[in-house]
């Protein structure tokens, strides 16, 4: 423990004496105290941005340009998985990971993603050594002493919960710096919830103190936080605390309603409400490429949510609470269509994932309480109650998100990429809109957009992602991907959607699912649901709402017993093999992704390991192990 502060200060210096050069001037030794940082009102500001500096960009940010967790889920499979194995998803596919070296504790990411347990503990220092200091450091005015005290427990604990949802349950508590020369023996690991609670009171400093705005207004303030951060912090991981992989048998779901009860009130209070308008329609309700093939316009509104970055100082969306400091660049050519002249598709949607889209009535397609009826996924157990669905025609009359969301065989999309004029083999297909419309094909032998196993720019599963694509992107019309939203009122009100489910507030539950579903313009869930029933419809209304935004890879877990794993939805992940017939007709076939089953669904993988020397190196000085179970 003492040598990893060690560690970690150090490279705290490094970064501190790069970044901060100007502010913090230092002697001709290289070398500035504590002291001299806290007697400076530009150098505490300084030294509250290095609390910032290990905030990740998440997204399509990690190593290689995947989307990490995304991948690893039953949400998509990684094109890079084949091409490049050694990349981060082909190591997490084939089990290859260990405590000593694991594809995301020793692979370090781009802008702040991978490498979690040195940066966020470096993070964590950081806002300790300030938060113990601010009261009595030299500041220019007392507001700003408030406001950057707040921000630095806010900061800490948004570092706390990201631990939390990688590591588990082995954490001690830092309410104050370590001394280096102090007895490292009596440090405890403490409980998940303990953590959680600790968590909380870092927001309620926040949320207490007034200097904090509700809602960063000013570009120059651009990716500092925010009140309604520390709500959205408060609603997800006391959810986390109160589900089965963490609650230690204990129910903690009236604590976990009341407590999103209250922050989803609060952000209302402050103006935070769904994005629920098209805001540019010259951009999205101008092609029924945009719309789908319903010419909905509840696809163009989540279509422009996620590829529209958030304003602060004249803002449309009130929905983001949160987003990343960057961009997420060329996504058009890293991440999408990877047509002729793009690179990859990266991240491919499964079948799995398509299935959960319900049909327009707003009936499920499969039995959510046992979807497969074999382990590879292949033979899905319909429920007899949708008489909308036909698995010869699979992709029509769906949930508007499916058409915002997934580009599937047959899908229409603005031709900014350089697709040829109308190719060969889609001839049979409508004639292309005009100069302007193309359609998507993913059938087998499609030599531009076709499913294939291998070749990277190919999709794997027989669909391509569309969420976070810009309609208009392309490598002859450049449109970055948007700011990743961290934290959104969507999210929070699922949160409490599921928390009241769980607490048995079945009507409160089934009115804050119902809402989500309005945005989306899907009917409301039956009002007679058991229980049981009410709490597949509210995770199942998760996976869809908030597909692709790395949820779905905690989710999954936090709802597995520590004893369980993840066999029923990671083991096997499935595509669409489509075979184009002589008059035109497609054929649909279920199948595996790849032959071998995927190795990272066993018990360990609910968790990522502690960097082994660490593990060690603690367990060495307490006595206690705090490595996660099974690493």
């Amino acid at each position: 423990m003492k040598t990893k502060y060690i560690v970690l200060l150090i490279a705290l210096s490094m970064f501190f004496l790069a970044a901060c050069k100007k502010a913090l001037d230092t002697a001709p030794d290289g070398k500035i105290t504590m002291e001299e940082v806290f007697a400076d009102n530009e150098k505490v500001k300084a030294f509250l941005n290095t609390c910032y500096a290990n905030m990740p960009v998440k997204g399509t940010r990690y190593f290689f340009w995947q989307r990490g967790p995304v991948n690893w889920s039953d949400e998509s499979w990684d094109t890079d998985a084949e091409a490049e194995s050694g990349l981060m998803s082909g190591r997490m596919y084939n089990g290859n990971a260990s405590a000593g070296n694991h594809p995301i504790t020793n692979v370090s990411g781009d802008s702040g993603n991978g490498n979690y347990w040195a940066s966020y503990w470096s993070a964590i220092r950081n806002c300790t050594i300030f938060i113990s200091r601010i009261d009595n450091a030299t500041v220019g005015n007392e507001s700003d002493r408030k406001r950057w005290k707040a921000e630095a427990h806010l900061l800490r604990a948004y570092y706390y919960s990201e631990l939390l949802k990688w590591f588990g349950p082995s954490l001690p508590i830092e309410r104050e710096p370590y001394d280096f020369s102090g007895d490292f023996s009596k440090v405890k690991r403490e409980t998940y919830y303990d953590v959680v609670k600790f968590i909380m009171e870092d927001c309620d400093v926040a949320l207490g103190t007034n200097e904090l705005q509700w809602r960063i207004n000013s570009d120059q303030e651009a990716g500092r936080v925010n009140k309604a951060m520390a709500e959205a912090i408060k609603s997800k991981m006391i959810l986390f605390a109160a589900s089965p992989l963490y609650n230690e048998g204990k129910n903690y779901w009236e604590e976990a309603y009341e407590v999103n009860k209250t922050s989803l009130e609060n952000l209302r209070k402050n103006g935070f409400e769904l994005y629920n308008k098209v805001n540019y329609p010259q951009t999205y309700l101008s092609d029924v490429a945009y719309l789908g093939p319903n010419k909905n316009e509840k696809t163009a509104i989540y279509n422009e949510y996620f590829t529209q970055s958030m304003g602060y100082a004249s803002s449309v969306d009130h929905e983001t609470i949160y987003q990343s400091r960057d961009g997420q660049g060329n996504i058009w050519n890293i991440d999408g269509i990877g047509a002729q002249d793009g690179y990859k598709s990266g991240t491919c949607p499964t079948q799995e994932l398509v299935d959960a889209y319900e049909t327009i009535d707003g009936k499920p397609i499969l039995n959510l309480a046992n979807p497969y009826l074999d382990d590879k996924h292949q033979q899905p157990n319909y429920n007899p109650e949708n008489k909308t669905y036909d698995p010869k025609n699979p992709y029509a009359n769906r949930d508007p998100r499916f058409y915002a969301s997934i580009y599937y065989n047959g899908s229409k999309r603005k031709a900014f990429w350089n697709f040829a004029e109308v190719p060969e083999s889609i001839e049979n297909y409508p004639a292309p809109m005009g100069n302007r419309t193309r359609i998507i094909a993913t059938y087998v032998g499609e030599p531009q957009t076709g499913i294939h196993a291998s070749t990277r720019k190919a999709t794997r599963t027989g669909y391509f992602e569309r969420k976070f694509l810009h309609p208009n992107s392309g490598n002859d019309n450049p449109v970055g991907g948007a700011n990743w939203k961290m934290f959104r009122l969507g999210e929070v009100i699922l949160n409490f959607a599921e928390a009241a489910a769980e607490a048995g507030k079945l009507p409160e539950a089934t009115t804050a699912v119902n809402e989500i579903r309005a945005r989306a313009g899907m009917p409301e869930i039956p009002s007679n649901l058991s229980k049981e029933q009410l709490i597949l419809r509210v995770r199942n209304e998760r996976r869809v709402e908030l597909a692709m935004e790395e949820n779905r890879y905690f989710d999954v877990r936090r709802w597995t017993l520590p004893t369980g794993d993840l066999s029923k939805t990671d083991q096997w992940v499935t595509g669409m093999e489509i075979t184009r017939n002589p008059d035109g007709t497609f054929t649909y076939n279920r199948r595996p992704v790849r032959t071998n089953e995927r190795k990272n669904f066993t018990n360990k993988f609910l968790w990522v390991p502690i960097p082994l020397d660490e593990a060690n190196r603690l367990q060495s000085i307490t006595g206690v192990k705090w490595q996660s179970n099974g690493w």
